[in-house]
């Protein structure tokens, strides 16, 4: 092969390459466009700190929705991380080739392509009709369940990257393998396993299905995790599906806040835990 047909032909993969990324990465600025350019002009400091109006009525917010989308993902992280880090650190560190482990890890990468409106009636029926109450509770279950599998295998992945000479180490020096592993194996993978729970975070904030069978939502401020909750995605669904103007431009509001904060906690987990030094 001449070198003019190699320099030809590295020129046609190139331009491919680039055809494939532009093909990629235009219908996601578009989105992003498309929303910020419709939900720019209804958000306000009132979006934020306010009730939904009646309809009629001028301003009004989702202030509730916020706020209770922030209560269930803080529920379903406080449920999910610590469940899916120890249950990793178990298929890492104890249990790696036995039929029980690799049962576990083909359990969760089974529910890790369910669809999370199943989840979201499994816990209905559960929990909610064993309660006979809708809750941010159960909605923060729903989204535990839905984040657990991602811990797991996203902690499970970073412990594997811990040199095994390490764990020799500590073993040499007479530590328990309890202690190896909360004092050096854990913090030599914090940065991969809080990057990868931050990832988690900002996958179940924008989860609608679920919370329709457990939170339900509300138009006022909710005063206990043990009753219905507003949620935004939930709040942004009500309001596109009505008929009204007003509302589609609140919806569109909604949708911007939510698309920045999963931006937000993307960005964050990219960053946060970078290396100083290149």
């Amino acid at each position: 092969m001449t070198y003019q047909i190699r320099k030809y032909m590295n020129l046609g993969m190139l331009v491919l390459l680039i055809v494939a990324t532009l093909v990629a990465v235009v219908p996601l600025f578009g989105v992003l466009w498309y929303v910020m350019s419709n939900g720019i002009t209804a958000l306000n400091l009132s979006f934020f700190i306010h009730l939904p109006k009646p309809l009629g009525m001028p301003g009004g917010g989702m202030g509730n929705a916020i706020l209770g989308t922030l209560i269930m993902v803080g529920i379903g992280g406080l449920i999910g991380i610590p469940i899916g880090i120890l249950g990793a650190v178990y298929l890492t560190e104890y249990d790696r080739v036995s039929w029980f482990s690799t049962a576990v890890r083909f359990t969760t990468d089974v529910l890790t392509g369910i669809p999370s409106i199943i989840i979201g009636i499994v816990v209905y029926t559960s929990l909610v009709l064993k309660t006979k109450h809708f809750s941010a509770i159960a909605g923060g279950v729903a989204l535990a369940v839905i984040i657990i599998p991602q811990i797991i295998r996203a902690t499970e992945e970073m412990l594997k990257l811990v040199p095994h000479s390490i764990r020799e180490a500590a073993a040499a020096l007479g530590i328990p393998q309890w202690r190896t592993i909360m004092q050096v194996v854990i913090p030599s993978a914090a940065k991969g396993i809080v990057t990868g729970a931050m990832l988690g975070i900002a996958r179940i904030a924008g989860e609608t299905a679920p919370l329709m069978f457990t939170a339900l939502g509300n138009t006022y401020w909710a005063h206990s995790i043990n009753e219905p909750i507003a949620a935004l995605p939930l709040q942004i669904y009500q309001y596109a599906i009505s008929p009204y103007e007003s509302w589609h431009r609140q919806a569109w509001a909604g949708s911007l806040v939510l698309i920045g904060l999963v931006l937000v906690l993307s960005i964050t987990a990219r960053l946060a835990f970078r290396s100083k030094y290149k």
